[in-house]
């Protein structure tokens, strides 16, 4: 991770809404989580892919990837892992070297996007087996 977040004290206020995961230009970038793609396109000049997410309530959450070349359209359904594009030559736009930001949002109100994954990949405890009983 290059950058991680860092919730704004105000609603427009300074921080880090979301995070910056490093990675060469062409690499796959793929849904965090199934659900419906909200917009494909580019804003401000990068790609940007919305998606969101199945089964996350009214509003649903909503993950944004960024600079992202695109490989979806609008209104796709795209399942946990599948390819949405690849991240763009030109992506380092606020990093030192090549990243993808990732975002999450309810409505208006950004969140942490590394909530989303289970706690053994954040370094936290792994998930142990127990024996089946009869």
């Amino acid at each position: 991770m290059v950058r991680g977040w860092e919730p704004p004290a105000t609603k427009y206020g300074a921080g880090h809404r979301g995070v910056d995961l490093a990675a060469p230009p062409g690499s796959p970038v793929r849904a965090a989580a199934a659900g419906r793609v909200a917009f494909a396109g580019r804003v401000a000049g990068r790609g940007v892919v919305s998606v969101e997410l199945s089964r996350t309530g009214d509003p649903p959450l909503r993950t944004t990837y960024e600079p992202v070349r695109a490989t979806i359209t609008e209104g796709d359904r795209v399942a946990t892992g599948e390819p949405l594009g690849t991240l763009e030559p030109a992506a380092r736009f606020h990093c030192p070297t090549a990243c993808l930001h990732w975002g999450l949002l309810r409505r208006h109100t950004y969140l942490d996007p590394l909530t989303l994954l289970p706690p053994h990949l954040l370094g936290g405890t792994p998930p142990r087996l127990l024996p089946m009983t009869a």
